[in-house]
């Protein structure tokens, strides 16, 4: 059962811009206690430019879309959080769990509930030397027609692997002001793209056109400014580390990206922090941006 925030539901009935926002950012992907700030801030950005955020995720098994203040303090504060794709949405449901929603479960719950538009940080994909363990957000992009603004994948991915991989799937990508894919902390993963668009207007446009051809999402990457990104030799050496620290302590699954993330906080000295912070804000901006052109 999807419940709605009051004003994420007189939104979606008059017909205003909603910016659907996933909640696995404040559970999992964010240190405390930065995590409920920088959530406030993020629906705070997504207000200024005219649009109104849902923020989705599950309380006591009910699936909300516009969780309150009190709801995202919850989700932000407490360790009894399960991290929900979308596989995992109907038995934490029937258990009455607390739980926060991927990029694939907030895509698929925020389709479901009319929202047009979402925002993310990085997407995730294909995993370095596993090319077996792929994220399920791949697979369910390629089935949710919703366009995702965020700054492509994560880099401790293998980005062009994934590249491909949303090519079989049939999920167009375009580039925001460039021809390069961006890595998340990098402004530019060494891959090229064949799209790119300049305004929020030209992404409304090609929404528009996906609707009629294909029930795939839309991606919107949007890099860093180049003087925002991490220094890439910085990233580099980290990640290195950091692929090092997943065999040697035998970390799989769900626990990779958590893991690699909070070393990359804690090896960066706070600048993948400040990087991923920017990036969340900037990428709320531009979805709001292209949900309040889809209204024009």
């Amino acid at each position: 059962m999807i419940v709605y925030g009051p004003r994420v539901a007189a939104a979606l009935h008059s017909g205003q811009p909603v910016v659907a926002l996933e909640s696995t950012i404040v559970s999992h992907g964010l240190p405390r206690p930065d995590n409920l700030r920088v959530a406030r801030e993020v629906e705070a950005v997504v207000e200024a430019a005219g649009a109104v955020p849902a923020t989705i995720g599950m309380i006591h098994g009910r699936l909300t879309v516009g969780l309150d203040d009190e709801q995202l303090t919850h989700l932000a504060t407490s360790d009894d959080v399960v991290k929900l794709s979308v596989r995992d949405l109907a038995p934490a449901a029937a258990a009455q769990r607390d739980g926060a929603t991927t990029v694939a479960a907030t895509a698929a719950v925020a389709h479901k509930a009319g929202i047009a538009v979402f925002a993310t940080g990085g997407l995730g994909g294909v995993h370095r030397d596993a090319p077996f363990d792929e994220s399920a957000d791949l697979t369910g992009l390629s089935r949710t027609p919703i366009t995702v603004v965020c700054a492509g994948v994560k880099s401790i991915l293998d980005v062009g692997a994934t590249l491909e991989r949303l090519e079989t799937l049939g999920v167009a990508v375009l580039g925001f002001g460039t021809r390069r894919f961006p890595g998340f902390y990098l402004r530019d993963s060494g891959f090229d793209l064949d799209w790119s668009v300049e305004s929020a207007r030209e992404v409304a446009a090609i929404h528009r056109a996906r609707d009629e051809v294909s029930a795939a999402a839309l991606i919107v990457a949007n890099p860093l400014p180049e003087e925002e990104q991490v220094d890439p030799a910085l990233h580099d050496r980290v990640l290195a580390a950091a692929m090092a620290g997943l065999t040697r302590e035998g970390i799989t699954g769900k626990a990779v990206t958590p893991y690699l993330l909070a070393h990359f906080h804690e090896a960066t000295g706070g600048a993948s922090l400040a990087a991923n912070i920017r990036i969340i804000t900037r990428n709320a901006e531009l979805a709001a941006q292209v949900a309040v052109a889809l209204r024009a």
